[in-house]
């Protein structure tokens, strides 16, 4: 499975977020990430789907949106709507799980299931077969800019694991501390898309920097 940057507009400067969006697509990006966070599940408040129906005037790309908020599935419609094409939710921030992975999928949209570092692997064997996504968080979610926790890659092998014994193709995605110095351990460990935000979007050049990153992901590198 090829690699995926998905560069994350929580550290774009939205100001400026058209031609940013547009750097990073001349980079070589595959999806752009949008966190939306409600002061509830995470501490910060961040972005809702007026800035992904913006991000869809903007770009073709797929919007990878990731929902770090209590009762995600009350804005399945609504972002499906806006152009949503990934939607993913926490396992604890909302219950009949499947119930919801189902919907999301009904709605057009790819289903991912999120796991902060203290979540347990048991709470995705169980929907394993019902999502296209796992996003893994290499930090704790709330804050742009946080350093990549070791523990993480060891995380990343056993899903790896469990997604290849169940014959998953769901993509392994990781956010968090993403950057030039640990993209390649997350990759080796078998993540196959990538989410950064202060790396690509706080670089002097964003589409270089996605370039770099996507050399890091490659037998060569």
């Amino acid at each position: 499975m090829n690699s995926c940057i998905a560069p994350s507009v929580l550290a774009a400067d939205l100001a400026r977020l058209s031609e940013q969006v547009e750097q990073v697509v001349r980079g070589g990006a595959d999806w752009i990430h949008v966190d939306v966070m409600d002061g509830h599940f995470t501490p910060t408040i961040t972005f809702g789907s007026p800035l992904i129906r913006a991000l869809r005037r903007i770009t073709d790309l797929p919007l990878d949106v990731h929902l770090m908020v209590e009762q995600p599935e009350r804005y399945i419609e609504e972002f499906a709507a806006a152009g949503a094409g990934i939607f993913t939710l926490h396992p604890e921030a909302t219950i009949h799980l499947q119930r919801h992975l189902a919907a999301i999928r009904n709605r057009g949209m790819l289903a991912g299931v999120a796991m902060n570092p203290g979540t347990p692997l048991g709470l995705l064997e169980e929907v394993v077969d019902d999502v296209d996504l796992v996003l893994v968080m290499t930090v704790n979610p709330g804050y742009g800019g946080q350093g990549y926790l070791p523990a993480s890659t060891d995380k990343i092998r056993r899903i790896r694991a469990l997604l290849d014994a169940r014959g998953s193709r769901a993509r392994l995605e990781v956010d968090g501390g993403i950057t030039r110095a640990t993209i390649r351990t997350a990759w080796e460990a078998g993540a196959d898309t990538f989410v950064a935000g202060t790396a690509v979007f706080g670089a002097q050049d964003p589409a270089q920097a996605v370039r770099e990153l996507k050399t890091e992901c490659t037998s060569e590198a």
